[in-house]
Protein backbone atom coordinates (compact mmCIF):
# COMPACT_ATOMS: atom_id res chain seq x y z
CA UNK A 1 0.00 0.00 0.00
CA UNK A 2 2.98 1.95 1.03
CA UNK A 3 4.56 1.58 -2.39
CA UNK A 4 1.82 1.64 -4.44
CA UNK A 5 0.28 5.10 -3.35
CA UNK A 6 3.47 6.14 -3.50
CA UNK A 7 2.86 7.29 -0.07
CA UNK A 8 6.55 5.95 0.71
CA UNK A 9 7.93 8.18 -1.91
CA UNK A 10 6.37 11.89 -0.83
CA UNK A 11 7.62 10.84 2.81
CA UNK A 12 11.07 10.43 0.79
CA UNK A 13 10.72 13.47 -0.74
CA UNK A 14 9.47 15.36 2.35
CA UNK A 15 12.99 13.89 4.54
CA UNK A 16 14.91 15.17 1.12
CA UNK A 17 13.65 18.56 1.37
CA UNK A 18 14.21 18.88 5.51
CA UNK A 19 17.28 18.60 5.02
CA UNK A 20 20.74 17.49 3.36
CA UNK A 21 22.33 15.25 5.54
CA UNK A 22 21.55 11.59 4.74
CA UNK A 23 21.30 10.31 8.56
CA UNK A 24 19.04 12.67 9.21
CA UNK A 25 16.85 11.97 5.88
CA UNK A 26 16.28 8.33 6.96
CA UNK A 27 15.09 9.40 10.13
CA UNK A 28 12.91 11.44 9.08
CA UNK A 29 11.41 9.06 6.92
CA UNK A 30 11.50 6.44 9.30
CA UNK A 31 9.90 8.34 12.22
CA UNK A 32 6.19 9.12 10.26
CA UNK A 33 6.67 5.39 8.61
CA UNK A 34 7.03 3.68 12.23
CA UNK A 35 3.95 5.99 12.95
CA UNK A 36 2.00 5.18 9.68
CA UNK A 37 2.49 1.45 10.01
CA UNK A 38 1.50 1.58 13.97
CA UNK A 39 -1.78 2.68 13.10
CA UNK A 40 -2.79 0.36 9.88
CA UNK A 41 -1.80 -2.54 12.20
CA UNK A 42 -3.51 -1.30 15.51
CA UNK A 43 -7.01 -2.67 14.31
CA UNK A 44 -5.34 -6.32 14.49
CA UNK A 45 -3.26 -5.50 17.44
CA UNK A 46 -5.90 -4.38 19.04
CA UNK A 47 -8.17 -7.46 18.30
CA UNK A 48 -4.89 -10.02 19.25
CA UNK A 49 -3.23 -8.70 22.31
CA UNK A 50 -6.65 -6.67 24.09
CA UNK A 51 -10.14 -8.43 22.72
CA UNK A 52 -8.73 -11.97 22.13
CA UNK A 53 -7.21 -12.26 25.47
CA UNK A 54 -10.12 -10.71 27.36
CA UNK A 55 -12.18 -13.68 25.48
CA UNK A 56 -10.00 -16.56 27.14
CA UNK A 57 -9.79 -14.85 30.30
CA UNK A 58 -5.84 -13.68 30.21
CA UNK A 59 -5.91 -10.03 30.09
CA UNK A 60 -6.71 -8.27 33.26
CA UNK A 61 -6.34 -4.32 31.87
CA UNK A 62 -9.04 -1.95 30.82
CA UNK A 63 -8.30 -0.47 27.91
CA UNK A 64 -6.81 2.81 28.71
CA UNK A 65 -3.90 1.01 30.88
CA UNK A 66 -3.24 -1.29 27.96
CA UNK A 67 -3.09 1.81 25.32
CA UNK A 68 -0.97 3.65 27.31
CA UNK A 69 1.65 0.71 27.60
CA UNK A 70 1.36 0.25 23.79
CA UNK A 71 2.11 3.94 23.55
CA UNK A 72 5.18 3.26 25.94
CA UNK A 73 6.08 0.61 23.50
CA UNK A 74 5.89 2.60 20.35
CA UNK A 75 8.16 5.25 21.81
CA UNK A 76 10.88 2.47 22.31
CA UNK A 77 10.41 1.44 18.81
CA UNK A 78 10.87 5.34 17.23
CA UNK A 79 13.82 5.48 19.42
CA UNK A 80 15.39 1.66 18.50
CA UNK A 81 13.92 1.35 14.86
CA UNK A 82 15.24 4.92 13.50
CA UNK A 83 18.89 4.71 15.45
CA UNK A 84 18.64 0.74 13.53
CA UNK A 85 17.29 2.26 10.21
CA UNK A 86 20.16 5.28 10.38
CA UNK A 87 22.82 2.71 10.84
CA UNK A 88 21.67 0.49 7.99
CA UNK A 89 20.99 2.88 5.33
CA UNK A 90 24.70 4.18 5.92
CA UNK A 91 25.77 0.53 4.90
CA UNK A 92 23.40 0.39 1.83
CA UNK A 93 24.82 3.69 1.02
CA UNK A 94 28.60 2.65 1.83
CA UNK A 95 28.10 -1.05 0.78
CA UNK A 96 26.10 -1.46 -1.91
CA UNK A 97 27.35 -4.62 -2.97
CA UNK A 98 27.47 -6.56 0.46
CA UNK A 99 25.67 -4.55 2.48
CA UNK A 100 23.61 -7.97 3.04
CA UNK A 101 26.43 -8.93 4.84
CA UNK A 102 27.54 -6.10 6.87
CA UNK A 103 23.43 -5.32 7.33
CA UNK A 104 23.82 -8.71 9.33
CA UNK A 105 26.40 -7.55 11.32
CA UNK A 106 24.61 -4.33 12.36
CA UNK A 107 21.35 -5.92 12.96
CA UNK A 108 22.73 -8.87 15.43
CA UNK A 109 24.67 -5.96 16.94
CA UNK A 110 21.33 -4.50 17.43
CA UNK A 111 19.77 -7.21 19.01
CA UNK A 112 22.61 -8.17 21.51
CA UNK A 113 22.05 -4.25 22.89
CA UNK A 114 18.76 -4.85 22.85
CA UNK A 115 18.98 -7.84 25.38
CA UNK A 116 21.87 -6.29 27.40
CA UNK A 117 19.68 -2.69 28.16
CA UNK A 118 15.95 -4.40 28.25
CA UNK A 119 16.22 -5.83 31.81
CA UNK A 120 17.78 -2.64 33.28
CA UNK A 121 15.99 0.10 31.28
CA UNK A 122 13.27 -1.12 29.02
CA UNK A 123 11.49 -3.92 31.45
CA UNK A 124 10.72 -1.72 34.04
CA UNK A 125 8.99 0.94 31.68
CA UNK A 126 6.46 -1.50 32.28
CA UNK A 127 6.69 -3.14 35.10
CA UNK A 128 7.46 -2.42 38.97
CA UNK A 129 10.10 -5.33 40.02
CA UNK A 130 10.67 -5.88 43.95
CA UNK A 131 12.52 -7.72 45.77
CA UNK A 132 10.74 -11.16 46.76
CA UNK A 133 11.11 -10.86 50.74
CA UNK A 134 9.92 -14.41 51.97
CA UNK A 135 12.90 -16.84 52.33
CA UNK A 136 10.86 -19.48 52.05
CA UNK A 137 11.03 -18.78 47.99
CA UNK A 138 13.87 -16.89 47.45
CA UNK A 139 16.54 -19.00 49.38
CA UNK A 140 15.89 -22.06 47.32
CA UNK A 141 16.44 -20.14 44.48
CA UNK A 142 19.75 -18.05 45.49
CA UNK A 143 20.69 -21.72 46.25
CA UNK A 144 20.38 -23.28 43.05
CA UNK A 145 21.66 -20.00 41.92
CA UNK A 146 24.69 -20.45 43.50
CA UNK A 147 25.27 -23.91 42.32
CA UNK A 148 25.12 -23.16 38.68
CA UNK A 149 27.73 -20.09 39.22
CA UNK A 150 25.02 -17.37 38.34
CA UNK A 151 26.07 -14.11 39.31
CA UNK A 152 22.25 -12.54 41.32
CA UNK A 153 22.35 -11.61 44.31
CA UNK A 154 18.29 -11.25 44.77
CA UNK A 155 15.21 -12.43 43.47
CA UNK A 156 12.63 -10.16 42.06
CA UNK A 157 8.83 -10.31 42.01
CA UNK A 158 7.37 -8.40 38.86
CA UNK A 159 3.69 -7.08 39.18
CA UNK A 160 2.90 -8.87 35.77
CA UNK A 161 -0.65 -9.78 36.94
CA UNK A 162 -1.90 -6.12 36.54
CA UNK A 163 -1.64 -6.95 33.04
CA UNK A 164 -2.42 -10.70 32.32
CA UNK A 165 -3.07 -14.02 34.38
CA UNK A 166 0.20 -16.06 32.83
CA UNK A 167 2.66 -17.12 34.93
CA UNK A 168 6.22 -16.49 33.53
CA UNK A 169 9.89 -16.25 35.57
CA UNK A 170 13.07 -15.31 33.57
CA UNK A 171 17.11 -15.14 34.17
CA UNK A 172 18.24 -12.24 31.92
CA UNK A 173 21.23 -10.07 31.44
CA UNK A 174 25.03 -10.23 30.39
CA UNK A 175 28.35 -8.45 32.38
CA UNK A 176 26.33 -7.69 35.21
CA UNK A 177 22.65 -6.50 34.80
CA UNK A 178 21.95 -10.16 35.28
CA UNK A 179 18.54 -10.71 37.18
CA UNK A 180 16.29 -13.30 38.55
CA UNK A 181 12.71 -12.44 38.23
CA UNK A 182 9.30 -14.70 38.09
CA UNK A 183 6.33 -12.88 37.76
CA UNK A 184 3.79 -12.48 41.09
CA UNK A 185 1.06 -15.02 39.27
CA UNK A 186 4.24 -17.76 39.58
CA UNK A 187 3.59 -16.35 43.54
CA UNK A 188 0.03 -16.99 43.65
CA UNK A 189 -1.35 -20.01 41.25
CA UNK A 190 1.99 -21.98 41.99
CA UNK A 191 3.55 -24.19 44.88
CA UNK A 192 6.84 -23.96 46.27
CA UNK A 193 8.34 -27.05 44.34
CA UNK A 194 6.82 -25.66 40.73
CA UNK A 195 8.04 -22.78 41.56
CA UNK A 196 11.67 -24.22 41.66
CA UNK A 197 11.48 -26.22 38.41
CA UNK A 198 10.39 -23.02 36.32
CA UNK A 199 13.31 -20.81 37.86
CA UNK A 200 16.00 -24.07 37.72
CA UNK A 201 14.27 -24.04 33.71
CA UNK A 202 15.02 -20.46 33.40
CA UNK A 203 18.47 -20.82 34.89
CA UNK A 204 18.52 -23.53 32.50
CA UNK A 205 18.28 -20.76 29.50
CA UNK A 206 21.47 -18.87 31.71
CA UNK A 207 23.94 -21.73 32.10
CA UNK A 208 23.47 -23.16 28.97
CA UNK A 209 24.36 -19.79 26.93
CA UNK A 210 20.84 -19.87 25.26
CA UNK A 211 20.98 -16.42 24.88
CA UNK A 212 24.06 -16.39 22.96
CA UNK A 213 23.29 -19.75 20.87
CA UNK A 214 20.14 -18.27 19.81
CA UNK A 215 21.69 -14.95 19.07
CA UNK A 216 23.87 -16.81 16.11
CA UNK A 217 20.96 -18.76 14.88
CA UNK A 218 19.04 -15.83 14.74
CA UNK A 219 22.37 -14.03 12.77
CA UNK A 220 22.38 -17.06 10.16
CA UNK A 221 18.59 -16.71 9.52
CA UNK A 222 19.00 -12.82 8.80
CA UNK A 223 22.21 -13.42 6.85
CA UNK A 224 19.63 -15.58 4.61
CA UNK A 225 16.84 -13.71 4.32
CA UNK A 226 19.51 -10.25 3.53
CA UNK A 227 20.91 -12.21 0.69
CA UNK A 228 17.62 -13.50 -0.57
CA UNK A 229 16.30 -9.76 -0.19
CA UNK A 230 19.13 -8.48 -2.24
CA UNK A 231 18.25 -10.48 -5.32
CA UNK A 232 14.07 -9.47 -4.83
CA UNK A 233 14.54 -5.91 -4.06
CA UNK A 234 16.69 -5.71 -7.15
CA UNK A 235 14.37 -6.94 -9.33
CA UNK A 236 11.24 -5.59 -7.67
CA UNK A 237 12.79 -2.01 -8.35
CA UNK A 238 13.81 -2.82 -12.00
CA UNK A 239 10.40 -3.47 -12.84
CA UNK A 240 8.24 -1.50 -10.42
CA UNK A 241 10.94 0.90 -9.27
CA UNK A 242 10.05 3.90 -11.36
CA UNK A 243 6.05 3.37 -10.79
CA UNK A 244 6.46 3.53 -7.13
CA UNK A 245 9.18 5.86 -6.99
CA UNK A 246 11.78 3.82 -5.73
CA UNK A 247 15.34 4.39 -6.75
CA UNK A 248 17.06 1.28 -4.48
CA UNK A 249 18.10 -0.27 -2.05
CA UNK A 250 19.98 2.82 -0.63
CA UNK A 251 16.98 4.93 -0.99
CA UNK A 252 14.45 4.89 2.48
CA UNK A 253 11.65 4.98 -0.13
CA UNK A 254 12.22 1.45 -0.87
CA UNK A 255 12.03 0.53 2.86
CA UNK A 256 8.04 -1.23 3.19
CA UNK A 257 9.23 -3.08 -0.04
CA UNK A 258 12.60 -4.53 2.06
CA UNK A 259 10.34 -4.96 5.22
CA UNK A 260 7.77 -7.07 2.87
CA UNK A 261 10.03 -9.32 1.32
CA UNK A 262 12.14 -9.93 4.91
CA UNK A 263 8.42 -10.21 6.54
CA UNK A 264 7.77 -12.99 3.85
CA UNK A 265 10.82 -14.74 4.61
CA UNK A 266 10.17 -14.86 8.04
CA UNK A 267 6.40 -16.06 7.65
CA UNK A 268 7.64 -18.78 5.46
CA UNK A 269 10.83 -20.08 7.90
CA UNK A 270 8.64 -19.52 10.82
CA UNK A 271 8.82 -23.58 11.42
CA UNK A 272 12.22 -24.16 11.25
CA UNK A 273 12.28 -20.64 14.11
CA UNK A 274 10.19 -22.11 16.47
CA UNK A 275 12.42 -25.60 16.22
CA UNK A 276 15.42 -23.24 17.77
CA UNK A 277 13.84 -22.62 19.83
CA UNK A 278 11.67 -25.37 21.19
CA UNK A 279 15.22 -27.49 20.86
CA UNK A 280 16.89 -25.41 23.60
CA UNK A 281 13.85 -24.53 25.73
CA UNK A 282 13.52 -28.55 25.82
CA UNK A 283 17.43 -28.56 26.98
CA UNK A 284 16.36 -25.83 29.53
CA UNK A 285 13.56 -28.61 30.88
CA UNK A 286 16.27 -31.09 30.79
CA UNK A 287 18.46 -29.38 32.92
CA UNK A 288 15.73 -27.89 34.94
CA UNK A 289 14.56 -31.26 36.26
CA UNK A 290 17.82 -32.03 36.74
CA UNK A 291 18.72 -28.90 39.07
CA UNK A 292 15.40 -28.72 40.43
CA UNK A 293 14.40 -32.48 41.24
CA UNK A 294 10.91 -31.96 41.07
CA UNK A 295 9.55 -33.91 38.29
CA UNK A 296 5.58 -33.29 39.76
CA UNK A 297 6.14 -29.75 39.87
CA UNK A 298 7.11 -29.93 36.17
CA UNK A 299 4.43 -32.06 35.00
CA UNK A 300 2.11 -29.71 37.14
CA UNK A 301 3.14 -26.54 35.39
CA UNK A 302 2.83 -28.00 32.12
CA UNK A 303 -0.97 -28.78 32.81
CA UNK A 304 -1.15 -25.11 34.16
CA UNK A 305 0.71 -23.50 30.67
CA UNK A 306 -2.35 -26.08 29.32
CA UNK A 307 -4.85 -23.05 29.65
CA UNK A 308 -3.40 -21.34 27.04
CA UNK A 309 -0.97 -23.72 25.25
CA UNK A 310 -2.56 -27.12 23.69
CA UNK A 311 -1.54 -30.39 25.97
CA UNK A 312 -1.14 -32.45 22.95
CA UNK A 313 -0.59 -31.24 19.71
CA UNK A 314 -0.32 -33.39 16.40
CA UNK A 315 3.71 -33.44 15.65
CA UNK A 316 2.92 -31.42 12.46
CA UNK A 317 0.71 -29.17 14.00
CA UNK A 318 4.14 -28.47 17.09
CA UNK A 319 6.81 -28.51 14.37
CA UNK A 320 4.94 -25.64 12.79
CA UNK A 321 3.21 -23.46 15.48
CA UNK A 322 5.17 -24.33 18.75
CA UNK A 323 8.18 -22.47 19.84
CA UNK A 324 7.78 -24.59 23.42
CA UNK A 325 7.78 -28.46 23.80
CA UNK A 326 4.11 -29.35 24.05
CA UNK A 327 2.81 -30.01 27.81
CA UNK A 328 2.44 -34.02 27.00
CA UNK A 329 5.84 -33.66 26.02
CA UNK A 330 7.02 -32.20 28.61
CA UNK A 331 4.74 -34.72 31.20
CA UNK A 332 6.45 -37.51 29.40
CA UNK A 333 9.78 -35.47 30.42
CA UNK A 334 9.35 -35.21 33.66
CA UNK A 335 7.84 -38.62 34.60
CA UNK A 336 10.61 -40.69 33.01
CA UNK A 337 12.97 -38.87 35.00
CA UNK A 338 10.69 -39.38 37.92
CA UNK A 339 10.60 -43.66 37.19
CA UNK A 340 14.83 -43.15 36.15
CA UNK A 341 15.63 -41.17 39.19
CA UNK A 342 13.52 -41.47 42.36
CA UNK A 343 13.22 -44.03 44.58
CA UNK A 344 9.61 -45.56 44.08
CA UNK A 345 8.89 -43.22 40.77
CA UNK A 346 8.56 -46.06 38.72
CA UNK A 347 5.12 -45.83 38.49
CA UNK A 348 2.97 -42.58 38.39
CA UNK A 349 -0.58 -43.88 38.43
CA UNK A 350 -1.06 -42.41 41.54
CA UNK A 351 1.45 -39.46 40.98
CA UNK A 352 -0.50 -36.17 41.47
CA UNK A 353 0.75 -34.68 37.95
CA UNK A 354 -2.12 -36.66 36.38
Amino acid sequence: FLLASRISARMRAFAESATKFKSLQVAFYAVPYLIIVYVLSFPLNLYEHFFREHQYGLATQSFLPWFGEQLIGLGVTLIGGTLLLIVLYAVFRRASRTWWIWGTIVTVIFLFIGTFISPVYIEPLFNTYKPVTNPEIREPILAMARANEIPAKQVFEVDASRQTTRVSANVSGFLGTTRIALNDNLLKQCTLPEIRMVMAHEMGHYVLNHGAKLLTYSGIFILVGFALTRTLFDAAVRRWGNKWGVRGITDPAGLPLLVLILSTFIFVVTPFLNTVVRVTEREADAFGINTAREPDGMAKVALKLGQYRKLNPAPLEEFIFYDHPSGRARIRMAMDWKAANLPGGESSDDSPAF
